[in-house]
């Protein structure tokens, strides 16, 4: 058995590995994937010197701890969190060098939901439809990490950056996503569009992978009939019978069948990725470009 491996002691509430996702594949059926916070695991990638399109581990909320059989160098960002190896403190957005056998334990976060931990080498689990990403709504990939669990990991292929600690965006405090309207706003009053972009929502405790959920006030459909299913795009937010909107975020479904009032800019989703439940969100209408 290789030594390039970590043993997983402690899994987590929820540790996926995830990569760039798998795009180009909605045509049959399958989500994209991938990390939800995009930025911050191409960062941790960079930080240990992997390429971009290296599997990271992606946590939620309370982090996980991992032994290597061999010395790794390992970056956490995302989440800002606190970092151990056997016990003392070590940067969190920084290269930090864990030794063969020593425990690495990635904290819960203090503030947002996820971190990511790149690891020299990457993740290197068997890839499916050219990706390594744990996919929940299709069960595609690895399962979710549990406890005893050991990961192989690849080579490495470049030094790890020489920095101290890299600088990264704080999880928001306010969720400020920008939206195009359609393609279905027709199907809802004006009045349900105007408090769509102009009240606040909150995140709601029911959010994951696969939609950010709101809280708030109730948008009136104008239509009342069926819509038939559709196809339906990472960003893209629907509104099922309760009137709150759902955000579809990296494990969406490829298709649905309530109206979709308007789609995110997708470079907004990796804030939405890190947004505690309770957060605000405003919905901020912009043009087509």
């Amino acid at each position: 058995m290789t030594d390039r491996a970590l043993s997983v002691v402690r899994a987590g509430a929820l540790t996926t590995v995830q990569d760039l996702g798998r795009p180009g594949h909605a045509h049959l059926g399958v989500p994209r994937a991938g990390a939800l916070d995009g930025p911050a695991a191409a960062l941790v990638n960079r930080l240990v010197g992997n390429p971009p399109e290296a599997a990271v581990l992606e946590t939620t909320l309370n982090g996980c701890s991992l032994r290597p059989r061999s010395a790794v160098t390992v970056a956490v960002g995302g989440a800002p969190c606190p970092v151990r190896v056997d016990g003392r403190p070590v940067a969190w957005g920084g290269p930090v060098r864990v030794p063969a056998g020593a425990l690495l334990n990635v904290g819960t976060a203090r503030h947002g939901v996820r971190s990511y931990v790149g690891v020299s080498g990457g993740i290197a689990v068997e890839p499916v439809l050219g990706s390594r990403s744990t996919d929940l709504l299709s069960g595609l990939g690895p399962a979710p990490l549990t406890d005893g669990a050991v990961l192989p990991l690849g080579s490495p292929t470049h030094l790890h950056a020489r920095v101290d600690v890299a600088p990264q965006p704080a999880p928001p405090t306010e969720l400020v996503l920008r939206v195009m309207l359609g393609p279905r706003d027709d199907w809802f009053t004006p009045e349900a569009v105007r408090a769509f972009t102009s009240r606040t929502y909150r995140v709601s405790l029911a959010s994951n992978r696969i939609g950010l959920r709101t809280e708030g006030p109730a948008l009136d459909r104008a239509r009342r009939g069926e819509l038939p299913s559709e196809g339906m795009v990472l960003g893209a937010v629907q509104v099922p019978p309760d009137g709150r909107p759902v955000v579809f975020l990296a494990d969406h479904p490829t298709t649905g069948g309530y109206p979709v009032i308007a789609v995110v800019r997708t470079e907004d989703l990796s804030a939405a990725a890190q947004a505690v439940p309770g957060t605000p969100v405003r919905f901020l209408g912009v043009r087509r470009h």
